[in-house]
């Protein structure tokens, strides 16, 4: 089954636990055995699986600027200034994340979840949510 979910972000730089949401997803399919796929469709968008402690997210999203800073002079920026959104997803993100599901429920560790990062907002993005029976 394929779903689509649309996750709309308020800030430039934005991390959104959307676990629940693909939870729910699992059990609307009743997809009791098998993995889901979730997949970011934007190229200044990416996901990771983490711990979503506030402090946690604080210091990822300081490392990410400190590493790949804003307006470095960077080609891609005559077209549009976002640059370093691009190549922050590419060097530290996914656009896509699997995750196996049992008995109905993510198998996701004790304090990992699903986290949607937007680097480029904000905006109304979309992410697939593919859950396929095994």
């Amino acid at each position: 089954m394929l779903f689509e979910i649309e996750v709309p972000t308020k800030e430039r730089f934005q991390i959104i636990d959307i676990t629940k949401e693909i939870q729910h997803l699992v059990w609307r399919s009743d997809v009791t055995s098998g993995i889901v796929v979730v997949f970011t469709k934007h190229t200044t968008t990416g996901l990771l699986i983490n711990e979503n402690e506030e402090r946690l997210l604080q210091d990822i999203k300081a490392k990410m600027k400190e590493l790949v800073p804003k307006g470095a002079g960077y080609g891609h920026d005559s077209i549009d200034s976002n640059a370093h959104s691009h190549i922050r997803a590419s060097l530290f993100l996914s656009p896509e994340i699997v995750v196996p599901v049992d008995e109905g429920e993510l198998l996701l560790g004790t304090w990992q979840r699903i986290l949607f990062v937007e680097l480029d907002g904000p905006r109304h993005r979309k992410v697939l949510v593919k859950i396929c029976k095994c």
